[in-house]
């Protein structure tokens, strides 16, 4: 059974979704307060992490980003507030997800188990590891190592959050090959591209960034109108 820590300061809110996964062998810890939250997570060192946004002691955004640092797992916002702007600000704080509450629950429990299942899967998978790629990636001086999860080009190791690892690795992986944000979001989060959803490309935007690929005119992870996006093996030659 996985186990979960809720912070909801809302009690029926939180006893109907606790009630709705305790049904489908998810246990869940809830938590009222933001300002507790690490703690209680400290203590039942959760499979995946719960936020509401709007808390009392410390809201759902700033207990993310706080808790990114220490902690790996990962952390999903469910939230009232339909706002895009808070959705990217989600994924900069390192959100996995950014889940409304008015999401069905069969596909709220979907995306749990999605992300319970990347998280899980690494240590519980040894006999299969042929079956995909564990070796080093390496474009010129660009190198991605996802048994370490370390990214460095050049001389410089590159700092990436879970969720934008798992984006380059799916971009590396196809190298050459335009993947669209339906197939993206797919491998990735295990949901169907909307035509709303901006996510992938907040996301391309923070690794584009970090590896010193143009905002203006971007050649390593090229963007090919009205299909999606490439990343481009032959241009890490120069860090």
């Amino acid at each position: 059974m996985s186990k979960i820590v809720f912070v909801e300061d809302d009690p029926e809110v939180g006893s109907l979704i606790a009630a709705w996964l305790g049904k489908h062998d998810i246990d869940v810890i809830i938590e009222n307060r933001g300002d507790l939250a690490e703690a209680t997570i400290a203590r039942e060192q959760p499979d995946l992490v719960l936020l509401d946004i709007m808390l009392p002691g410390k809201d759902g955004m700033t207990l993310c980003r706080d808790l990114r640092p220490q902690w790996h797992g990962p952390i999903v916002l469910l939230t009232s507030l339909d706002s895009d702007m808070n959705h990217i600000l989600a994924l900069e704080m390192g959100a996995n997800d950014y889940i409304l509450k008015t999401t069905p629950p069969p596909v709220l429990l979907a995306r749990l188990r999605l992300h319970l299942r990347q998280h899980q899967s690494p240590p519980s998978e040894p006999a299969t590891t042929t079956l995909r790629p564990h070796k080093a990636l390496q474009f010129g001086t660009l190198c991605i190592d996802p048994l370490n999860r370390q990214v460095t080009l050049g001389r410089t190791q590159v700092s990436l959050s879970t969720a934008d690892f798992d984006l380059l690795w799916e971009l590396a992986t196809h190298a050459g090959l335009i993947m669209d944000r339906d197939a993206l979001l797919k491998n990735l989060r295990g949901v169907s591209y909307d035509g709303l959803d901006r996510s992938v490309d907040v996301a391309i935007s923070r690794l584009r960034k970090k590896l010193n690929d143009s905002a203006t005119e971007p050649y390593r992870i090229k963007t090919v109108r009205n299909k999606g996006y490439l990343f481009a093996p032959h241009a890490w030659d120069d860090a």
